[in-house]
């Protein structure tokens, strides 16, 4: 399991010497199967509703450029199955005792998919281009914390921090780029951005823009050729139109929504050739505000917006009962997760009292107003993923009850963080994060974060907050972490910056002929270069 840079998006990280992270109950499949011979051939195609936007790992924000690039790309260290931090392309690692110094020990042999041999100099050109200040990239942060960075020999890199830092051994899961191509050049202008180069299992063959990208075994992969011989993401931008492709057998994996899970797939002809998969997601879904506009500035209106919206009616309505309420960044259970944090609970009646004092009166028709402005303004989500924009239909209706006029605009992903995201032109979104194994909430955040294409582009500056990211990322102490992650909720729970809505269980399906899966709290593609399809059930 690579450790891709993204919180849907951002790395996620551990601590040095303590980690201690949700023993989850692993994903339950529904039906089980004999397994032949493993075998090598046939492809995996798989249903996306988002394109690629650029294959250099740390120049995407996006989580379809990071799956593929987790294919291509290695860290120096990765997941296994349980969440516990293993090494990668470092094959062992020394930390000093005062937690300040890491020396990694490099895998020997490993090439890069051009053939070349992969190097202590790859992983110090790597660290350099990304704290590099001409470097578009949102993932700077933790390796700005690295004080020296030094190659002892091709295959010996030795870290030095000033003070301790958390989720530093993690920090290295950073997909490592090629020196031999990229030194000495502009990355942005770089080949690799459309035709990436690993070391990874999968080998980069095309990309269609708008259609597909296929990916092919790497016969000199260091941890054995894969079973499955390509990898092919097809692009389906409306998840109607996905699953119809998945019952004809065009592709063979997509993550169900509840309805789909629970009432179109319950038979025995799907249940023969599909398995499917149900386990909690680690990723929440929010309405997010723009903190500069206006409207959204005082905490009052942003806590009435909250209580004017039922999140058990979209749990159960949307969700079909198949996730649970979000109460802040953190998904319940983990060790950073405030269990005493009682949610915004649904109270029109008090929501519209908190607007009233914050000076927006109902006009004749009902519709609230402040200085002869009405309240009014946009919601902004992606196209094709139907539980999203559900959710805003239900947010408009119960927003609508108490005075305010909601609009709802659906953009394409690509165009939704290029044009609206990453330029700040948007009043509210219902989006997603993927949730870190560490607390760290550094990137999204801290108030130093809210620059062109960084993460906090709502705007979020809290200095509390600030002080108690930068405390809890400064101590190798977990119980003093988490008193700083229980504070930040506490906080956060007044504010409100966002509206944190659910955290869904996922559902994903994968043909029947697919053997190998081996379901775990890492989900189920941790070992997907293990998976394989015996020869006679083979299709492509």
């Amino acid at each position: 399991m690579r450790l891709a840079p993204v919180l849907r998006l951002i790395l996620a990280a551990l601590c040095l010497f303590i980690f201690s992270c949700s023993r989850e109950t692993p994903p339950v499949k529904s039906s089980a199967r004999s397994a032949g011979p493993p075998a090598s051939g046939d492809a995996l195609v798989i249903g996306t509703i988002g394109d690629a936007s650029n294959l250099i790992p740390i120049l995407a924000s996006d989580a379809a450029s990071h799956d593929i690039a987790g294919l291509v790309y290695n860290g120096l260290v990765k997941y296994d199955k349980n969440l516990n931090i293993v090494g990668d392309l470092a094959e062992s690692w020394d930390v000093s005792q005062d937690g300040l110094v890491i020396t990694f020990h490099l895998r020997k042999g490993v090439k890069w998919h051009d053939g070349e041999e992969f190097t202590s100099r790859d992983v110090i050109y790597t660290y350099r281009v990304t704290v590099d200040p001409n470097t578009p990239t949102a993932y700077a942060e933790d390796f700005k914390q690295v004080r020296n960075a030094e190659a002892l020999d091709s295959y010996t890199v030795r870290i030095t921090y000033d003070k301790p830092f958390a989720p530093a051994l993690a920090s290295w899961g950073m997909a490592v780029l090629p020196a031999h191509l990229l030194e000495g050049k502009d990355i942005t202008k770089s080949p690799l951005t459309r035709k990436p180069l690993g070391t990874g299992p999968y080998r980069f063959k095309e990309w269609l823009a708008g259609q597909k990208i296929i990916l092919e075994a790497n016969p000199e992969y260091f941890e054995g050729k894969p079973y499955v011989g390509r990898y092919v993401s097809r692009l389906i931008s409306d998840l109607s139109t996905m699953y119809l492709e998945l019952k004809a057998g065009a592709i063979d994996l997509m993550n169900l929504t509840p309805i789909q899970f629970q009432r179109q797939t319950a038979t025995p002809e799907f249940t023969t050739r599909y398995s499917k998969y149900r386990y909690p997601a680690s990723m929440y879904v929010y309405l997010g505000y723009n903190l500069r506009n206006p409207l959204f500035s005082d905490k009052r209106v942003r806590r009435a917006i909250t209580m004017a919206i039922n999140k058990e009616e979209i749990i159960h309505g949307v969700l079909l009962g198949m996730g649970q309420k979000a109460h802040g960044p953190y998904k319940p259970g983990t060790w950073a997760y405030n269990p005493g944090i009682k949610d915004v609970g649904y109270d029109p009646k008090v929501a519209r009292q908190l607007l009233a004092e914050a000076g927006w009166q109902p006009g004749p028709d009902g519709v609230l107003a402040k200085n002869g402005k009405p309240f009014q303004f946009t919601i902004l989500t992606n196209q094709g993923n139907d539980l999203r924009i559900k959710t805003a239909q239900i947010i408009q209706q119960r927003l609508r009850a108490v005075g305010i006029t909601v609009k709802i605009r659906v953009v394409e992903f690509a165009s939704l963080i290029s044009n609206f995201i990453d330029k700040r032109n948007f009043d509210a979104i219902i989006m997603g994060w993927t949730i870190s194994q560490d607390p760290d909430l550094f990137d999204v955040w801290h108030s130093s974060k809210t620059g062109p294409k960084e993460l906090n582009f709502i705007g979020y500056s809290n200095p509390e907050v600030d002080r108690l990211i930068e405390e809890g990322r400064g101590t190798f102490d977990q119980e003093k972490r988490r008193r700083c992650y229980w504070r930040i909720q506490e906080i956060m729970a007044a504010d409100q910056p966002y509206t944190f809505l659910y955290v869904p269980d996922a559902l994903p399906a994968v043909s029947a002929r697919f053997r190998g899966i081996e379901p775990a709290p890492a989900g189920i593609m941790h070992n997907f270069h293990k998976w394989y399809v015996p020869k006679m059930e083979q299709v492509y």
